[in-house]
């Protein structure tokens, strides 16, 4: 891959989304305002015995599972769009690879997906007074290993796409099967064997249990550490089979 490319690809991308102020914010602010949204919904509920409410139980697993969510369509429809347009035929034409291509998509929705993820993060401690016993800092960067996620779960479901509104449609497809089995509303070990099962092969279970784990910890753990690797092998996976899968011409 040329470093010079691939840097360039980036910047003309983060270059794009300047100008589209909207979706910007749209990608920055949505999973906070959803965080605070969800802190009033479960305002009034009682804390447990161990003084954690039901927002301290199902905020923290949100931080990961909210920024994948909103970053996948976005990218998902990016790139549609580009493929649309016939943009990506004409970056073709010159010596850009598609691995290339995808990386700089990739770094580029990456780096708003940090921001995302700091936000989110921000909010859920400073506003919303999310009590964990792990560090703040650790889950955020979980949080952005979720929404780089759905980032690259975007790149490579768009390339099956062939409308942009078929790329809205892979959402639902993608993330609610992921949602229901990650463990965020049912503790994995609690479900049949199937379905723990195929909540093994999800990689969003792996963000959710990580970030359990730093609720009621102190200090990271090597459960922990081995779910923010496969979270990265996921990533990789999907950016990797993007490529792969990428047509070069428009059908």
């Amino acid at each position: 891959m040329n470093p010079t490319i691939y840097w360039a690809t980036t910047i003309r991308i983060l270059t794009q989304l300047r100008r589209d102020r909207r979706t910007v914010l749209l990608m920055l602010l949505v999973p906070a305002v959803l965080t605070v949204l969800l802190h009033y919904v479960l305002s009034r509920q009682p804390a447990g015995p161990d003084g954690r409410t039901p927002f301290d139980r199902l905020a923290i697993n949100q931080l990961g599972v909210l920024p994948c969510a909103v970053m996948f369509p976005i990218t998902a429809i990016t790139m549609r769009r580009e493929r649309s347009n016939g943009t990506l035929e004409r970056l073709f034409a010159t010596p850009l690879t598609k691995l290339e291509l995808l990386a700089g998509y990739g770094t580029a929705f990456s780096l708003i997906a940090a921001g995302q993820a700091g936000i989110v993060v921000f909010v859920a401690f400073r506003v919303t007074h999310l009590r964990i016993d792990g560090s703040p800092l650790t889950v955020l960067m979980i949080s952005v290993f979720g929404a780089t996620l759905g980032v690259s779960l975007g790149l490579f479901f768009s390339a099956f796409a062939e409308t942009e509104y078929q790329a809205v449609q892979f959402s639902p497809i993608v993330l609610v099967p992921q949602l229901f089995l990650s463990g965020v509303l049912v503790p994995r070990n609690r479900m049949p064997g199937v379905l723990q099962a195929i909540g093994d092969v999800l990689p969003l279970s792996y963000a959710v249990e990580a970030l359990q784990q730093v609720s009621t910890h102190t200090a990271a753990t090597p459960l922990m550490w081995h779910d923010i690797s496969i979270l990265a092998i996921f990533v990789l996976a999907a950016v990797l089979a993007g490529a792969a899968t990428l047509q070069r011409r428009t059908p």
